[in-house]
Protein backbone atom coordinates (compact mmCIF):
# COMPACT_ATOMS: atom_id res chain seq x y z
CA UNK A 1 0.00 0.00 0.00
CA UNK A 2 1.56 3.29 -1.39
CA UNK A 3 -0.96 5.23 -1.38
CA UNK A 4 -3.65 5.82 1.45
CA UNK A 5 -7.33 7.10 -0.25
CA UNK A 6 -9.49 5.73 2.01
CA UNK A 7 -10.71 7.00 5.39
CA UNK A 8 -10.86 3.27 6.98
CA UNK A 9 -7.29 2.83 5.64
CA UNK A 10 -6.07 5.86 6.99
CA UNK A 11 -7.72 5.24 10.28
CA UNK A 12 -6.08 1.61 10.68
CA UNK A 13 -2.71 3.03 10.02
CA UNK A 14 -2.67 5.49 12.12
CA UNK A 15 -3.51 3.16 15.01
CA UNK A 16 -0.93 0.61 14.02
CA UNK A 17 1.50 3.85 14.09
CA UNK A 18 -0.12 5.22 17.77
CA UNK A 19 2.89 2.67 19.46
CA UNK A 20 6.20 4.02 16.95
CA UNK A 21 8.78 5.79 18.36
CA UNK A 22 8.70 7.98 15.96
CA UNK A 23 7.13 9.15 12.09
CA UNK A 24 8.94 10.95 9.13
CA UNK A 25 6.28 13.60 7.77
CA UNK A 26 6.53 15.62 4.77
CA UNK A 27 3.53 17.24 2.85
CA UNK A 28 2.69 18.60 -0.30
CA UNK A 29 0.55 21.68 -1.04
CA UNK A 30 -0.67 25.08 -3.27
CA UNK A 31 -0.69 28.16 -1.97
CA UNK A 32 -0.53 30.22 -5.45
CA UNK A 33 -3.78 30.96 -5.31
CA UNK A 34 -5.49 30.94 -1.75
CA UNK A 35 -4.79 32.61 1.25
CA UNK A 36 -4.71 29.24 3.41
CA UNK A 37 -2.75 26.07 1.79
CA UNK A 38 -4.31 23.95 -0.09
CA UNK A 39 -2.93 20.58 1.48
CA UNK A 40 -2.55 17.96 -1.13
CA UNK A 41 -0.76 15.49 -0.08
CA UNK A 42 0.55 13.87 3.26
CA UNK A 43 3.88 11.75 3.07
CA UNK A 44 3.92 9.51 6.46
CA UNK A 45 7.48 7.01 6.96
CA UNK A 46 6.93 4.96 9.25
CA UNK A 47 8.95 1.73 10.30
CA UNK A 48 6.49 -0.73 8.07
CA UNK A 49 7.18 1.22 4.73
CA UNK A 50 5.70 5.06 3.69
CA UNK A 51 2.44 5.79 2.87
CA UNK A 52 0.90 8.88 1.17
CA UNK A 53 -2.30 9.98 2.33
CA UNK A 54 -4.42 11.21 -0.59
CA UNK A 55 -5.57 13.99 1.28
CA UNK A 56 -8.46 15.64 -1.62
CA UNK A 57 -9.75 11.66 -2.12
CA UNK A 58 -13.54 11.84 -1.95
CA UNK A 59 -14.72 11.66 1.52
CA UNK A 60 -11.14 11.16 3.07
CA UNK A 61 -11.87 11.63 7.09
CA UNK A 62 -8.06 13.25 8.57
CA UNK A 63 -9.47 13.18 12.13
CA UNK A 64 -7.13 10.20 12.52
CA UNK A 65 -3.94 12.09 11.44
CA UNK A 66 -4.67 14.20 13.62
CA UNK A 67 -4.95 12.41 17.02
CA UNK A 68 -1.53 11.05 15.79
CA UNK A 69 -0.16 14.18 15.28
CA UNK A 70 -1.37 15.14 18.47
CA UNK A 71 -0.29 11.81 19.97
CA UNK A 72 2.56 12.55 22.66
CA UNK A 73 4.48 9.73 22.52
CA UNK A 74 4.76 9.72 18.80
CA UNK A 75 8.04 11.97 18.00
CA UNK A 76 7.26 13.44 14.58
CA UNK A 77 10.13 13.87 12.66
CA UNK A 78 10.42 16.81 9.40
CA UNK A 79 12.56 18.81 7.69
CA UNK A 80 12.02 22.12 7.59
CA UNK A 81 8.68 21.92 9.55
CA UNK A 82 7.53 25.42 9.54
CA UNK A 83 5.06 25.18 6.56
CA UNK A 84 4.32 21.90 7.63
CA UNK A 85 3.03 22.72 10.77
CA UNK A 86 1.69 25.90 9.72
CA UNK A 87 -0.65 24.06 7.51
CA UNK A 88 -1.71 21.16 10.39
CA UNK A 89 -2.49 24.35 12.83
CA UNK A 90 -5.00 25.94 10.27
CA UNK A 91 -6.23 21.98 9.97
CA UNK A 92 -6.70 20.48 13.14
CA UNK A 93 -6.51 24.10 15.10
CA UNK A 94 -3.55 22.35 17.27
CA UNK A 95 0.53 21.99 16.56
CA UNK A 96 2.25 18.62 16.10
CA UNK A 97 4.44 17.46 18.98
CA UNK A 98 6.57 16.21 20.14
CA UNK A 99 8.78 17.41 16.87
CA UNK A 100 12.03 17.00 15.61
CA UNK A 101 13.42 19.59 12.96
CA UNK A 102 16.38 17.63 10.78
CA UNK A 103 16.96 21.19 9.07
CA UNK A 104 17.84 22.72 13.18
CA UNK A 105 19.17 19.62 14.26
CA UNK A 106 21.82 19.59 10.98
CA UNK A 107 22.92 23.23 11.76
CA UNK A 108 23.98 22.24 15.16
CA UNK A 109 25.25 18.92 13.69
CA UNK A 110 27.95 21.39 12.04
CA UNK A 111 26.29 20.84 8.46
CA UNK A 112 26.15 24.79 7.55
CA UNK A 113 23.03 27.27 7.11
CA UNK A 114 19.77 26.16 6.60
CA UNK A 115 21.63 22.51 4.62
CA UNK A 116 18.71 21.32 2.15
CA UNK A 117 17.16 18.21 2.53
CA UNK A 118 18.77 17.25 -1.03
CA UNK A 119 21.97 17.99 0.50
CA UNK A 120 21.34 15.99 3.91
CA UNK A 121 20.17 12.76 1.37
CA UNK A 122 23.26 13.16 -0.27
CA UNK A 123 25.69 13.50 2.46
CA UNK A 124 24.34 10.76 5.18
CA UNK A 125 22.34 8.26 2.78
CA UNK A 126 24.42 8.51 -0.25
CA UNK A 127 21.58 9.04 -2.70
CA UNK A 128 20.57 11.27 -5.35
CA UNK A 129 16.96 12.85 -5.19
CA UNK A 130 14.89 13.19 -8.47
CA UNK A 131 13.88 16.73 -8.81
CA UNK A 132 11.59 16.34 -11.84
CA UNK A 133 8.35 16.87 -9.66
CA UNK A 134 9.07 19.83 -7.50
CA UNK A 135 7.09 21.91 -8.98
CA UNK A 136 4.45 19.12 -9.95
CA UNK A 137 0.51 20.49 -10.01
CA UNK A 138 -0.79 18.15 -6.63
CA UNK A 139 -3.63 18.75 -6.91
CA UNK A 140 -4.47 17.00 -10.02
CA UNK A 141 -5.35 13.14 -9.68
CA UNK A 142 -4.53 10.73 -10.54
CA UNK A 143 -0.56 11.46 -9.34
CA UNK A 144 2.21 9.84 -11.69
CA UNK A 145 4.13 7.19 -10.52
CA UNK A 146 6.81 9.36 -11.09
CA UNK A 147 5.43 11.81 -8.38
CA UNK A 148 4.51 9.69 -5.73
CA UNK A 149 8.41 8.44 -5.86
CA UNK A 150 9.33 11.93 -5.71
CA UNK A 151 6.67 12.44 -2.63
CA UNK A 152 8.07 9.62 -0.78
CA UNK A 153 11.33 10.08 -0.95
CA UNK A 154 11.26 13.16 1.13
CA UNK A 155 9.81 10.47 4.03
CA UNK A 156 11.77 7.21 3.27
CA UNK A 157 15.24 9.14 3.56
CA UNK A 158 14.32 11.41 6.31
CA UNK A 159 14.12 8.12 8.72
CA UNK A 160 17.68 7.44 8.61
CA UNK A 161 19.06 11.14 8.49
CA UNK A 162 16.57 11.95 11.66
CA UNK A 163 18.50 8.28 13.44
CA UNK A 164 22.16 9.74 12.17
CA UNK A 165 21.25 13.44 13.81
CA UNK A 166 19.71 12.21 16.70
CA UNK A 167 22.97 9.76 17.48
CA UNK A 168 24.77 13.18 16.53
CA UNK A 169 23.30 15.01 18.97
CA UNK A 170 23.46 12.60 21.90
CA UNK A 171 26.85 11.98 21.40
CA UNK A 172 28.01 15.46 21.98
CA UNK A 173 25.54 16.93 24.66
CA UNK A 174 23.58 18.71 22.19
CA UNK A 175 20.09 17.13 22.25
CA UNK A 176 18.90 19.87 24.52
CA UNK A 177 20.42 22.77 22.03
CA UNK A 178 17.95 20.81 19.39
CA UNK A 179 15.03 21.41 22.14
CA UNK A 180 14.99 25.33 22.80
CA UNK A 181 14.89 25.85 18.94
CA UNK A 182 11.85 23.26 18.94
CA UNK A 183 9.74 25.91 21.60
CA UNK A 184 9.47 27.98 18.78
CA UNK A 185 8.35 25.64 16.39
CA UNK A 186 5.45 24.40 18.67
CA UNK A 187 4.10 27.55 19.95
CA UNK A 188 0.76 28.07 18.34
CA UNK A 189 1.63 32.11 18.63
CA UNK A 190 4.40 31.64 15.64
CA UNK A 191 1.83 30.60 13.38
CA UNK A 192 -1.44 32.74 14.67
CA UNK A 193 -2.19 35.29 11.57
CA UNK A 194 -4.29 38.08 13.61
CA UNK A 195 -5.77 40.69 11.32
CA UNK A 196 -4.72 43.32 13.62
CA UNK A 197 -0.76 42.49 13.76
CA UNK A 198 -0.97 42.61 9.47
CA UNK A 199 0.24 45.72 9.52
CA UNK A 200 3.82 44.99 11.03
CA UNK A 201 4.76 42.91 7.71
CA UNK A 202 4.42 46.28 5.55
CA UNK A 203 7.42 47.99 5.00
CA UNK A 204 6.29 51.84 6.08
CA UNK A 205 9.27 53.84 7.76
CA UNK A 206 6.47 56.09 9.30
CA UNK A 207 6.56 57.66 12.71
CA UNK A 208 3.01 59.12 12.20
CA UNK A 209 1.08 57.38 15.00
CA UNK A 210 -2.10 58.98 13.18
CA UNK A 211 -0.44 56.90 10.11
CA UNK A 212 0.13 53.98 11.59
CA UNK A 213 -3.90 53.77 13.07
CA UNK A 214 -4.92 53.90 9.86
CA UNK A 215 -2.41 51.47 8.07
CA UNK A 216 -3.50 49.02 11.19
CA UNK A 217 -7.32 49.67 10.20
CA UNK A 218 -7.07 48.89 6.80
CA UNK A 219 -4.13 45.84 6.78
CA UNK A 220 -6.30 44.22 9.21
CA UNK A 221 -9.61 45.22 6.43
CA UNK A 222 -7.18 43.18 3.74
CA UNK A 223 -6.40 40.36 6.05
CA UNK A 224 -10.04 39.42 7.03
CA UNK A 225 -11.09 40.20 3.38
CA UNK A 226 -8.48 37.50 1.81
CA UNK A 227 -9.00 35.15 4.40
CA UNK A 228 -13.17 35.03 4.61
CA UNK A 229 -12.77 34.66 0.36
CA UNK A 230 -9.10 32.35 0.61
CA UNK A 231 -7.21 34.29 -1.61
CA UNK A 232 -3.66 36.01 -1.61
CA UNK A 233 -3.84 38.97 0.22
CA UNK A 234 -2.60 40.63 -3.25
CA UNK A 235 -5.58 39.88 -4.89
CA UNK A 236 -7.30 42.44 -2.55
CA UNK A 237 -4.96 45.10 -2.70
CA UNK A 238 -1.14 44.98 -2.92
CA UNK A 239 0.96 46.49 -0.41
CA UNK A 240 2.02 49.31 -2.27
CA UNK A 241 -1.66 50.00 -2.89
CA UNK A 242 -2.16 50.11 0.57
CA UNK A 243 0.25 52.20 1.69
CA UNK A 244 -0.82 54.89 -1.10
CA UNK A 245 -4.16 54.74 0.01
CA UNK A 246 -3.04 55.10 3.99
CA UNK A 247 -0.27 58.12 2.55
CA UNK A 248 -3.33 60.17 0.93
CA UNK A 249 -6.39 58.52 2.96
CA UNK A 250 -9.12 59.35 0.30
CA UNK A 251 -12.34 60.25 1.91
CA UNK A 252 -14.81 59.13 -1.16
CA UNK A 253 -14.82 56.72 -3.91
CA UNK A 254 -13.95 59.20 -6.36
CA UNK A 255 -10.71 59.92 -4.59
CA UNK A 256 -9.97 56.47 -3.50
CA UNK A 257 -10.15 55.69 -8.14
CA UNK A 258 -7.06 57.55 -8.42
CA UNK A 259 -5.03 55.31 -6.54
CA UNK A 260 -3.01 53.68 -9.27
CA UNK A 261 -4.27 50.18 -10.40
CA UNK A 262 -7.72 50.72 -8.85
CA UNK A 263 -10.73 51.23 -10.91
CA UNK A 264 -13.58 53.42 -10.85
CA UNK A 265 -15.83 50.50 -9.97
CA UNK A 266 -13.69 48.88 -7.68
CA UNK A 267 -13.87 51.98 -5.71
CA UNK A 268 -17.47 52.75 -5.67
CA UNK A 269 -18.44 48.93 -5.23
CA UNK A 270 -18.34 46.44 -1.68
CA UNK A 271 -14.72 46.69 -1.82
CA UNK A 272 -14.48 50.47 -2.09
CA UNK A 273 -16.72 50.52 0.51
CA UNK A 274 -14.90 48.44 2.80
CA UNK A 275 -11.53 50.49 2.21
CA UNK A 276 -13.36 53.57 3.30
CA UNK A 277 -14.81 52.48 6.34
CA UNK A 278 -11.72 50.87 7.27
CA UNK A 279 -9.56 54.63 6.86
CA UNK A 280 -12.18 56.35 8.80
CA UNK A 281 -11.65 53.75 11.82
CA UNK A 282 -8.43 54.09 11.83
CA UNK A 283 -8.53 58.34 11.72
CA UNK A 284 -11.21 57.42 14.78
CA UNK A 285 -8.78 55.80 17.06
CA UNK A 286 -8.05 57.18 20.12
CA UNK A 287 -4.76 59.26 20.46
CA UNK A 288 -3.84 56.69 23.14
CA UNK A 289 -4.20 53.92 21.06
CA UNK A 290 -3.22 54.29 18.11
CA UNK A 291 0.30 51.72 17.36
CA UNK A 292 3.40 53.11 18.27
CA UNK A 293 6.61 52.83 16.00
CA UNK A 294 8.30 49.71 15.88
CA UNK A 295 11.25 49.90 17.49
CA UNK A 296 14.01 50.05 14.95
CA UNK A 297 17.36 49.00 15.66
CA UNK A 298 19.75 52.05 15.03
CA UNK A 299 23.78 51.21 14.89
CA UNK A 300 25.88 53.16 16.82
CA UNK A 301 28.33 55.00 14.79
CA UNK A 302 32.32 53.82 15.27
CA UNK A 303 31.31 50.66 16.48
CA UNK A 304 32.07 49.19 12.98
CA UNK A 305 35.17 47.31 14.11
CA UNK A 306 33.79 46.09 16.96
CA UNK A 307 31.38 44.74 14.85
CA UNK A 308 34.14 43.42 12.60
CA UNK A 309 35.99 41.70 15.58
CA UNK A 310 32.76 40.35 16.65
CA UNK A 311 32.38 38.51 13.56
CA UNK A 312 35.26 36.64 13.73
CA UNK A 313 34.78 36.10 16.71
CA UNK A 314 31.89 34.16 16.00
CA UNK A 315 33.07 32.52 13.02
CA UNK A 316 35.84 31.02 14.99
CA UNK A 317 33.47 29.38 17.60
CA UNK A 318 30.91 28.29 15.28
CA UNK A 319 34.20 26.78 13.63
CA UNK A 320 35.14 25.61 16.69
CA UNK A 321 31.92 24.07 17.66
CA UNK A 322 31.10 22.71 14.57
CA UNK A 323 27.37 24.65 14.86
CA UNK A 324 26.16 26.94 11.64
CA UNK A 325 26.68 30.88 12.62
CA UNK A 326 23.08 31.48 11.65
CA UNK A 327 21.85 29.74 14.57
CA UNK A 328 23.79 31.73 16.88
CA UNK A 329 23.58 35.15 15.76
CA UNK A 330 22.88 37.51 13.25
CA UNK A 331 24.78 40.40 11.92
CA UNK A 332 21.75 42.30 13.94
CA UNK A 333 22.23 40.80 16.84
CA UNK A 334 26.26 41.49 16.75
CA UNK A 335 25.66 45.04 16.45
CA UNK A 336 23.50 44.97 19.49
CA UNK A 337 25.95 43.59 21.00
CA UNK A 338 28.76 45.67 20.45
CA UNK A 339 26.41 48.38 21.61
CA UNK A 340 24.94 46.94 24.97
CA UNK A 341 26.53 44.11 27.20
CA UNK A 342 22.80 43.08 28.00
CA UNK A 343 21.41 43.77 24.77
CA UNK A 344 18.14 41.62 24.47
CA UNK A 345 19.58 38.79 21.61
CA UNK A 346 19.61 34.67 21.77
CA UNK A 347 23.43 35.28 22.01
CA UNK A 348 23.74 36.32 25.50
CA UNK A 349 21.18 33.30 26.38
CA UNK A 350 21.53 29.89 26.88
CA UNK A 351 24.06 27.70 25.04
CA UNK A 352 24.49 30.32 22.77
CA UNK A 353 26.19 32.46 25.66
CA UNK A 354 28.24 29.70 26.58
CA UNK A 355 30.15 29.02 23.34
CA UNK A 356 29.82 32.77 21.69
CA UNK A 357 28.33 35.38 23.82
CA UNK A 358 30.00 35.45 27.27
CA UNK A 359 33.18 35.55 25.02
CA UNK A 360 31.98 38.18 22.85
CA UNK A 361 31.36 40.66 25.73
CA UNK A 362 34.95 39.58 27.19
CA UNK A 363 36.45 40.77 23.87
CA UNK A 364 34.15 44.18 23.80
CA UNK A 365 35.73 45.25 27.41
CA UNK A 366 39.77 44.31 26.28
CA UNK A 367 39.64 40.86 28.84
CA UNK A 368 40.27 38.74 25.61
CA UNK A 369 41.88 39.18 22.29
CA UNK A 370 42.23 37.63 19.23
CA UNK A 371 45.25 36.24 17.66
CA UNK A 372 46.43 33.57 15.19
CA UNK A 373 47.94 30.18 16.08
CA UNK A 374 49.12 27.66 13.38
CA UNK A 375 47.10 29.55 11.00
CA UNK A 376 43.77 29.89 13.40
CA UNK A 377 41.87 32.32 15.26
CA UNK A 378 42.30 31.80 18.89
CA UNK A 379 41.60 33.88 21.81
CA UNK A 380 44.30 34.86 24.40
CA UNK A 381 44.52 36.46 27.57
CA UNK A 382 45.80 40.22 26.74
CA UNK A 383 49.71 39.81 26.86
CA UNK A 384 48.84 36.02 27.34
CA UNK A 385 48.65 32.75 25.92
CA UNK A 386 46.20 31.97 23.45
CA UNK A 387 43.27 29.07 24.27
Amino acid sequence: MTVIADSAELAAFCRRQAAADFLAIDTEFLRDTTYWPKLCLVQLGAAEGAVAVDTLANGMDLTPLGALLANQKVLKVFHSARQDMEIFFHLFGRLPEPIFDTQVAAMVCGFGESVSYDRLVSQIVGARLDKVSRFADWSHRPLTPRQLDYALADVIHLRPIYERLSRQLEKSGRAAWLSEEMTVLTTPATYALEPEEAWRRLKSRSNDRRFLAVLKALAAWREVEAQRRDVPRNRILRDEQLLDIVAHTPADSKALSRTRGLSRDFAEGRMGRGILEAIKAGQATPAEQRPKPPQRHERVSGLGPVVDLLKVLLKAKCEAHGVAQKLVASVADLELIAADDEAEVPALNGWRREIFGADAIRLKHGELALTIRDREVCLAEPGGKAR
